[in-house]
């Protein structure tokens, strides 16, 4: 997404509809990444009532809202179209975030306290999606403290869609002799994780306990290839890639390593994830679900002969 002036379409409709709606839009192929979706309920008190919200960096037109009309399987409802002025955005985004607690985890604005009790985490509001108010994001966390506390020993961990570094620096706060590799789709990230390393004394490199960042379509990269394979993969995105990069995973995945994988609502995403990564060689290790929200820990299966 632009650094520039964001728009945002909202169109509001019945849980099941919106959850419909993002399942349709995960099996297309040649989405516009420009044009970033997700769906969430309005408020804690109305959970049946949802909206589909997309952003996208300029004024959209007639092939934007008939790209997000398309995915309702009926009539769509009305789209709502509203300039969010990038200053007006971040003030409102940072008075609107209060902190969070995830596990071992505290994530929170600037203009909130640390907590010196919990592994603390500066993260702005930012155009990147992941600060930890998500609930995929706040489960991601939780599952990496109960990965920590049965004893996985991550040394070299991948974070797939990184958004703005904060699954990636959380694994290096709890593995701090690990290397780290951030990618994500969107090179806007490059100047937001960069920024959010420096907030939180991450330093930038390719050594162990340092973070490496690379703007990457899903694992086709020529360095993430060179970096791995790795022992801690993590991916908050999307269901649609989930499955289609099941195969890659594997491959960048150690036997007997470990895969975190967020971004896919609880029911038909969820399974599709799982048969999808079944048929890759992983085996379920836990999950957690946050509202209408699954976190996976998958392993990877070690051939006969590795594991006699």
């Amino acid at each position: 997404m632009s650094a520039d002036t964001t728009w945002k379409l909202s169109l509001f409709a019945p849980k099941p509809v919106v959850q419909a709606a993002l399942l349709a839009h995960d099996l297309i192929d040649d989405w516009d990444h420009e044009l970033v979706i997700a769906g969430r309920e309005i408020a804690e008190d109305q959970p049946d009532n949802w909206v589909l919200e997309g952003w996208y960096p300029r004024k959209p037109g007639k092939a934007e809202r008939a790209a997000l009309a398309g995915l309702f399987a009926n009539k769509a409802p009305r789209i709502t179209v509203e300039e969010l002025p990038p200053e007006d955005w971040v003030t409102l985004s940072q008075h609107n975030t209060p902190p969070i607690r995830a596990g071992l985890f505290h994530v929170h604005t600037p203009d909130y306290p640390a907590d010196p009790d919990l592994i603390d985490f500066t993260i702005p509001a930012s155009q990147a999606f992941g600060t930890g108010q998500h609930k995929t994001t706040a489960g991601c966390l939780e599952m990496l403290g109960a990965m920590k506390a049965s004893g996985i020993m991550a040394r070299n961990v991948a974070d797939i869609g990184t958004g703005t570094g904060l699954l990636g620096f959380a694994a290096l706060a709890l593995w701090p002799r690990a290397l780290l590799t951030l990618t994500d789709i969107d090179a806007v990230c490059v100047g937001v994780v960069e920024e959010n390393a420096r907030l939180n004394a991450i330093s930038l490199g390719a050594d162990r306990g340092q973070a490496v960042m690379i703007v990457a379509d899903g694992m086709d990269d020529p360095l993430l290839q060179v970096r791995g394979p790795y022992d801690l993969l993590i991916a908050n995105i999307l269901a649609g890639p989930l499955v289609s990069l099941a195969p890659d995973f594997a491959k960048a995945v150690i036997p007997g390593g470990n895969l975190m994988l967020a971004g896919l609502l609880a029911g038909e995403q969820e399974a599709a994830v799982k048969r999808a990564m079944h048929l890759a060689g992983f085996r379920m290790a836990a999950r957690i679900q946050r509202g209408d929200w699954a976190i996976l820990w998958l392993r990877r299966r070690k051939t006969w002969a590795q594991a006699r």
